[in-house]
């Protein structure tokens, strides 16, 4: 298994994400990285305390990486600022 996974944030229930780093975890992964893009972010933030306090408390954030990415939107493309946030846990 690779040194360090991901999981991307996007709509479904936050238990789907949780599940996807136990697992992760339980594959051997040493770290897992947990990356979402705008109104996903509070999602992310959300998957990653409850992986911490209730399931897996031996596991610590590595790091918080935050940014903004340029995306084309509309008929038009017109650039639209999305904010990203990427969140390391390591075991």
């Amino acid at each position: 298994m690779s040194e360090s996974s991901s999981v991307l944030i996007g709509r479904k229930p936050v238990m789907n994400y949780v599940l996807a780093c136990i697992t992760l975890f339980h594959g051997g992964a040493k770290e897992v990285s947990i990356k979402a893009r705008g109104r996903a972010i509070s999602r992310a933030v959300d998957v990653v305390e409850i992986v911490r306090r209730r399931f897996l408390p031996d596991v610590k954030i590595g790091s918080i990486d935050i940014g903004t990415e340029q995306i084309q939107t509309g008929d038009r493309n017109t650039p639209a600022n999305v904010s990203t946030i990427e969140i390391t846990l390591v075991r």
